[in-house]
């Protein structure tokens, strides 16, 4: 049974959390197939909870073929893209501007989403990205991991976790990613988390939509969100650890004025209002409507 009205706090936590990337395993659907289901997602109920669309820049020409049908002309309800740049930088800005000067108002590639495993990397590319664009710096959960977030801090960057994969290997640990938050909490950057993160509480599934696909254990997007809102508060890694850990959805209570985990840890709406607007931002997926699905078989939506 689902609530026609969410609770505040589910608002609060949930609005604009999903950036769709239909394009990209273990979804991989085609350019027409995911322009549709966006389209078709910003116009259901549920499109508050319904963030940027996620494509390389390879792709641009593509998407405006496809999509370009559904962009108004007044600049309501404007199609926002999050682009994934090739080796060169240069390159990419100078098509992304091309692309805005051409659709905007009615679709607009406002952030990048780059891999940087130095800071020389993290100065070259800011340098070459202009101010008005949002940029998310995937990092790996190495030793380095604190000298590059500092990199971001210094040049006012936001950082991204990749959480998951359609491989075991490829979801990091309880621990590392605690690591990640607490340090990106550290320096004051906002992040963004991708992959693997379908479903609300932490389970264990098929990591793909494929025939005999390996299963593994998958973090929860609730579990992430609430544990950065518990670390934003100061609390113990080992209890932010529990949190990414829980496997019970019951324990997480959700009412008007906020949420709690196991009726003694809460963070009120103002604190969720923060940790969305300053902390972790959003999270990628290939799907939007099994997070929808579960969060109605959970009671949330």
């Amino acid at each position: 049974m689902t609530n026609s009205a969410p609770k505040e706090s589910v608002r609060t936590l949930l609005t604009a959390i999903v950036d769709y990337a239909g394009l990209f395993p273990p979804a991989k659907l085609s350019m027409p197939e995911a322009v549709i289901k966006y389209a078709t997602y910003k116009n259901s109920n549920y499109s508050w909870m319904l963030g940027r669309f996620v494509l390389p820049v390879s792709r641009l020409e593509e998407f405006r073929e496809s999509a370009r049908d559904f962009f108004s002309h007044d600049g309501k309800d404007a199609w926002h893209l999050s682009i994934l740049p090739t080796d060169d930088i240069y390159e990419t800005v100078r098509i992304v501007d091309d692309f805005n000067a051409q659709n905007a108002p009615g679709a607009i590639c406002d952030s990048f989403e780059v891999k940087a495993t130095s800071q020389e990397e993290i100065v070259t590319i800011t340098n070459a990205i202009p101010d008005n664009f949002t940029n998310y710096f995937e990092l790996p959960l190495t030793d380095n991991l604190p000298d590059l977030v500092s990199t971001l801090a210094i040049n006012k960057q936001c950082a991204k976790i990749r959480t998951g994969g359609i491989t075991p290997d490829l979801f990091p640990n309880t621990k590392d990613i605690i690591r990640f938050v607490r340090t990106c909490l550290a320096a004051n950057i906002p992040f963004k988390a991708t992959a693997g993160l379908h479903h609300p509480i932490r389970c264990f599934k098929h990591l793909s939509y494929e025939p005999n696909a390996p299963k593994g254990t998958m973090h929860g997007f609730l579990n992430l969100f609430l544990a950065t809102g518990f670390a934003q508060e100061g609390y113990r890694p080992e209890l932010l650890e529990e949190v990414l850990e829980e496997e019970f959805e019951e324990v997480f209570e959700f009412s008007e004025d906020g949420v709690s985990w196991q009726k003694e840890y809460s963070l009120t709406n103002a604190q969720l209002k923060a940790l969305r607007e300053k902390h972790i931002i959003s999270f990628g997926s290939c799907s939007f409507d099994e997070p929808i699905e579960d969060l109605q078989k959970i009671g949330l939506l």
